[in-house]
């Protein structure tokens, strides 16, 4: 499933910060001080870079750390903002874990409710309606379309974020890292492992 194959949006009213990075985006540009591809860029920077890795910290926090973890379970929110996370869309956070019994996988079938403070803007495929409604009747097929093959033993559980309670996943820590440290470990953790859509791959 490629982002690249997913453009559409459930419609809904811009918000004032909404509004207001569209009519900055707009004067930039209109003054030549924005090209063409840079906005392009930085989206994709806060998508797949700069906002997943408040996740990664705090997921790698939690494989180290069991009382972090703990907390992290009861609360996410107030458990993030111990690293000092925290922000628009993150305030009813709720962490979970993938173990050995179960594979979560996050979406929003509404429309793109997704915890912007730990893993970033959401990506294309998040917003995309066939990935909304594909991943609630048929996890597996989706998740094997991501390169995740889940046994059939595991059962597979489908969170449905909404505007009252966003997900992010803890996922298993991959086999080999017991010997790095939180700081190499938070390196190994991707936006797609916290949506549950991949699974982390062993360390060589």
């Amino acid at each position: 499933m490629s982002e690249h194959d997913h453009h559409h949006h459930h419609p809904h009213s811009p918000t004032e910060g909404e509004v207001r990075a569209r009519a900055l985006e707009s004067l930039l540009r209109e003054k030549g001080v924005l090209q063409g591809p840079v906005i392009d860029e930085i989206i994709d920077t806060y998508t797949n870079d700069i906002g997943p890795m408040n996740g990664a910290r705090a997921v790698a926090k939690a494989w180290v750390d069991p009382e972090f973890k703990k907390r992290l379970l009861e609360n996410a929110t107030k458990a993030v903002a111990e690293l000092g996370i925290s922000g628009m869309e993150g305030e009813n956070l709720v962490a979970v874990e993938n173990t050995e019994d179960v594979h979560h996988v996050i979406v929003c079938t509404l429309c793109s409710c997704y915890p912007w403070p730990v893993l970033g803007l959401p990506p294309r495929w998040y917003k995309d309606a066939p990935y909304r409604a594909r991943v609630v009747r048929e996890p597996r097929k989706v998740l094997a379309e991501f390169g995740t093959t889940v046994a059939d033993s595991k059962p597979v559980k489908v969170l449905d974020s909404n505007v009252e309670v966003r997900y992010f996943i803890i996922p298993q820590r991959p086999q080999g890292s017991e010997s790095l440290s939180e700081e190499a470990l938070a390196k190994l953790v991707t936006r797609d492992s916290m949506v549950g859509v991949t699974v982390l791959p062993a360390v060589a």
